[in-house]
C-alpha cells in the first residue's frame, strides 16, 4: 500500500520546485494542475460540457483556448466557479486512480486547491510549502508575466496562507532563507519511515 500525501501551498511558495526534489529522490508526483489542462482536453464529457457553458470559441484545433478561457473568467467568479465545478471533480477522480497505481512507499500529488476542493480526507499526509507573501507576488509575476494586481487577484480566491499551513503535518520552508533540499531530504527519509508501519 503507498501512502498517499499531498503537497500544497499558496501561489509562488514553490510547491512544484519541491515536488521536482521529491521526483529526484525516486517519489511519483501527480501535478493537479498539468493534469487539469490535460483532461480538458482529452475528456470527452467535459469538453461537451466546457462548450456549452463557454461556446465553440472555447476550443480551436481541437484543444482548449486558454487565452479565451481566461478572457472569459477574469472578471466573472460565476463562470470561474462554473468552470471549477466541472474541471475539479474530473481532475480528483484521474488523481484517485493514478494514486491507486502507485507501487512506491509513498506517492504525491501536488495542488494549490487540496483544501479548498476538500480532498485532503482522500489523503494520509498532507505537506505545506510556506514562503512570505512579498517574495510569493514576486515570483507569481516573474513566473507567469502577470500584474501585481493579477496575483493578488488570485491569492484571494485561495485560503490565506497562514490557514493553509496550520492544516498541514508537515511544512517546509522555501523563504530563500533555509536550504530546502535538506528539508525535503529529512521529510523523505521521514515518510518512508512512515510507510514502512502502514498496519496492512
Amino acid at each position: 500500500m503507498t501512502l498517499r500525501i499531498g503537497l500544497t501551498g499558496g501561489i509562488g511558495s514553490g510547491k512544484s520546485t519541491v515536488a521536482k526534489v521529491f521526483e529526484v529522490l525516486g517519489i511519483p508526483v501527480y501535478y493537479a494542475d498539468e493534469a487539469a489542462k490535460r483532461i480538458m482536453n482529452e475528456d470527452a464529457q467535459l469538453r461537451q460540457q466546457i462548450i456549452q457553458l463557454f461556446g465553440p470559441s472555447a476550443y480551436k484545433n481541437n484543444q482548449l483556448d486558454r487565452p479565451y478561457i481566461a478572457s472569459q473568467v477574469f472578471n466573472n467568479k460565476e463562470k470561474l466557479e462554473l468552470l471549477n465545478s466541472l474541471v475539479h471533480p474530473a481532475t480528483i477522480r484521474d488523481g484517485e486512480q493514478w494514486m491507486r497505481k502507485q507501487t512506491t512507499p509513498y506517492a504525491i500529488k501536488e495542488a494549490a486547491l487540496i483544501f479548498e476542493s476538500g480532498t485532503q480526507d482522500q489523503l494520509d499526509y498532507i505537506i505545506g510549502v510556506s514562503a512570505p507573501a512579498p517574495l510569493r507576488i514576486l515570483r507569481a509575476m516573474k513566473r507567469d508575466g502577470s500584474t501585481r494586481d493579477q496575483v493578488l487577484a488570485r491569492m484571494s480566491r485561495q485560503i490565506q496562507e497562514v490557514i493553509k499551513i496550520r492544516l498541514c503535518d508537515f511544512v517546509i520552508n522555501n523563504d530563500e532563507q533555509q536550504a530546502v533540499i535538506p528539508q525535503v531530504v529529512t521529510l523523505h527519509e521521514k515518510l518512508l519511515g512512515l510507510a514502512s508501519n502502514i498496519e496492512y
